[in-house]
């Protein structure tokens, strides 16, 4: 009979090792001698060997408790479906180390290269560094959101800021962030922005239509949130555009 400090040395564990493998039951504890110490015999050394062996190959200490009372072939099914589950795994991580690498190297695009351009010549066409950083984050998450339809989108909106008059509507939008939420510009500029909208997609195909609606919510609302006036704004248009 050993102590739990000599079992531990034997084996080559600690003793931190053997106390977690008596709470979460996979190694029985002994009874205590008079002396209040437990006793370990051989029955429990081969069992600590057989549960670190499992554990040195990767097998997850809650299959490990299974595995004790398993037949030869059941054994060797579980420690294959334990291996296919560690080879997915790896798959997984190398799939990730190497988007990280590309990251790193600037390789990976969270946008798709015409979209990045799009939104870097916004500066040369007159709009906000703030209305630039806007669009790009935007357009993160309608791609993320709506990888099906976003390019349709996208290209429209493209189509738009090529028209110069359509152009000067967005650069007044992008303006308009100061303005009194009540300034008479506002309301005309809601006019044109309707008047617009009507022009190019008629009263029944507006755009986005064909997408849920919590997304394209989800937008205006950021959008909205940074100023009152946008905010306002977008009100005018909604009310308008419903009627």
């Amino acid at each position: 009979m050993i102590t739990i400090g000599q079992l531990a040395k034997y084996v080559g564990v600690s003793t931190k090792t053997i106390r977690v493998y008596h709470d979460k039951g996979l190694l029985p504890e002994p009874g205590r001698d008079a002396s209040g110490y437990r006793r370990y015999d051989a029955g429990h050394a081969i069992e600590l060997i057989k549960i670190r062996t499992l554990a040195e190959a990767g097998v997850p200490l809650a299959r490990i408790r299974d595995l004790r009372s398993a037949t030869d072939e059941e054994l060797r099914q579980s420690l294959h479906e334990i291996d296919t589950d560690l080879s997915a795994r790896i798959r997984d991580l190398r799939a990730t180390q190497q988007r990280l690498r590309q990251l790193a190297d600037g390789q990976l695009q969270v946008l798709p290269a015409e979209v990045g351009s799009h939104v870097e010549q916004l500066t040369r066409l007159g709009f906000t560094r703030r209305w630039a950083a806007l669009q790009h984050d935007l357009w993160i998450l309608v791609f993320a959101t709506h990888p099906d339809t976003a390019i349709t989108l996208f290209h429209d909106q493209a189509q738009i800021l090529a028209d110069p008059t359509l152009r000067q509507l967005f650069l007044d939008y992008d303006q308009a962030y100061d303005l009194d939420p009540h300034d008479p510009r506002i309301d005309d500029l809601a006019r044109r922005i309707i008047q617009a909208t009507r022009d190019r997609y008629g009263a029944d195909d507006l755009p986005g239509q064909d997408v849920s609606t919590e997304i394209p919510a989800l937008i205006q609302g950021a959008v909205n949130a940074s100023s009152p006036a946008w905010q306002r704004l977008d009100t005018l248009i909604r009310e308008h555009l419903a009627t």
